[in-house]
């Protein structure tokens, strides 16, 4: 099952974010989406999500238009982790991640799968010991697996992450990303750190001014030419034990 954007267009009050964009994973693939700030990362993961709709050309599931769809059966496919996931009460870890249950629901809110949903989740973030601990209680890296539990337990094929390592330290950085890595299914992700993007992504898609301007794996995608280009910052890139490897250079004081 394949979701994809083809040749999408999108206005936001007023604005054009988003230009002739198309993104075409292969399944099972880790799909990076670079850019600098504004360059519509966030913006394409919420016409992927469904939770916009572009003004021109499609979002596609399995051939099938999201706008074809339901709320409910979309979620019950599509996964998504935005930047910001917090919340006031003081809510258990495993009672978050039973909240990715909700598509699943029958009438009068039976979920036979739910528990083996939920365990399964917890499990494969590494947080099975955790269900009972309370939400303010977590370190950073772990609100982040949470969330993650919480995606997972909607079993989707499609994962959707903005931002998963903003305000986590190297571990945690490197943590979330081998765990995405690990999961079976496709999983579409919005970074800013180059050198993780060349780490755990299979594809990369570089965004600037809404539109794509590059596209295919990190070693032919992220050049130094490129980077200059996109970012405005001069680099040096090489290979270390086959990963490929980006060095920033200090801007020049005037």
């Amino acid at each position: 099952m394949t979701l994809r954007a083809l040749d999408v267009t999108w206005t936001r009050s007023r604005k054009v974010v988003l230009v002739g964009v198309t993104v075409d994973p292969v399944p099972g693939s880790v799909v990076g989406l670079l850019g600098p700030n504004g360059s519509g990362k966030s913006s394409l993961l919420r016409l992927l999500a469904g939770l916009d709709r572009p003004d021109s050309g499609t979002v596609e599931l399995n051939g099938r238009p999201l706008s074809a769809m339901t709320r409910r059966d979309l979620a019950r496919v599509v996964a998504m982790v935005g930047q910001h996931a917090d919340t006031e009460l003081d809510i258990r870890v495993a009672d978050i991640v039973r909240l990715g249950r909700l598509p699943h629901r029958r009438m009068l809110g039976a979920d036979p799968g739910a528990d083996g949903a939920v365990s399964d989740a917890l499990a494969a973030t590494g947080l099975s010991d955790k269900g009972d601990r309370l939400w303010h209680t977590l370190s950073g890296g772990e609100r982040q697996r949470t969330q993650i539990a919480r995606a997972l337990a909607q079993q989707p094929t499609q994962l959707l992450l903005d931002e998963p390592t903003n305000h986590l330290d190297i571990a945690h950085q490197l943590d979330i990303l081998s765990l995405v890595r690990e999961l079976d299914l496709t999983a579409i992700v919005a970074l800013h750190d180059l050198n993780l993007a060349a780490m755990f992504c299979d594809q990369v898609v570089v965004l600037s001014g809404g539109r794509v301007v590059a596209a295919g794996t990190p070693a032919t995608v992220l050049t130094e030419e490129l980077i200059a280009s996109v970012y405005g910052v001069s680099c040096r890139v090489g290979s270390e034990s086959g990963t490929l490897s980006i060095r920033f250079e200090a801007p020049r004081r005037r």
